[in-house]
């Protein structure tokens, strides 16, 4: 006997089939993408909380040099007002060379002398140069592994690229917990607990917000 034709699938069902194995496939991928971020944020939201207890004292390194004499008419003293510019470009790679930094970006520029300030994240140096007598100054200050992991939390001094990171990174997140809350309410109806916990979730930070912080 010819095996019997198998009955089609109720549209509804299959739609809902399709439909939640999108979910299932975005929440993977969305945990996957934000996985190591998730943990280096969740580190450094305790190692912020705690910064006075754990970030140790900086370490500063001081140096001093003098701006070649062919070089010092670049930066000798003139009459115009208070500015910031970058450095002139050979400017730049000496300051670069002699105290092994990245010497770009905008300079500030006074009458006797040019600041360029050079903040990273975990620590923070600058170059001053003096225009009457080419006397050239530097402070590098590292505050340490922590100090870098925090900064990199807050996005300070981190650059362009990291602050993509940060969006694609919250976007991911986004997407993480909002596939998470939808399948949650699809199997809430077998476990009890769930809406409670979702619940105490919410109500737990903003009664500590409303009750203790003002």
């Amino acid at each position: 006997m010819p095996n019997p034709t198998p009955s089609p699938k109720p549209r509804g069902k299959s739609r809902k089939s399709f439909w939640l194995k999108q979910i299932i496939m975005w929440h993977w991928m969305s945990s996957a993408l934000s996985l190591i971020g998730l943990v280096l944020f969740a580190v450094t939201g305790f190692t912020l909380n705690h910064a006075a207890d754990i970030e140790g004292k900086a370490q500063i390194v001081e140096h001093a040099a003098q701006v070649p004499a062919p070089l010092q008419s670049l930066i000798a003293p003139d009459d115009k007002p208070d500015t910031k510019k970058p450095l002139p470009p050979k400017i730049a790679a000496w300051v670069a060379k002699e105290f092994k930094v990245q010497a770009g970006g905008e300079a500030e520029w006074s009458f006797d002398t040019v600041y360029l300030p050079l903040p990273r994240p975990g620590g923070d140096a600058w170059v001053s140069l003096d225009r009457e007598t080419g006397e050239a100054t530097s402070e590098d200050s590292d505050r340490g592994v922590i100090a870098y992991l925090n900064d990199l939390h807050k996005g300070r001094n981190s650059g362009g690229e990291w602050s993509w990171f940060l969006d694609v990174f919250a976007f991911a997140c986004l997407v993480f917990a909002l596939t998470g809350l939808v399948l949650l309410w699809l199997h809430a109806h077998n476990r009890k607990t769930t809406w409670p916990l979702v619940a105490g979730g919410f109500v737990i930070p903003a009664a500590i917000a409303v009750i203790f912080i003002h």
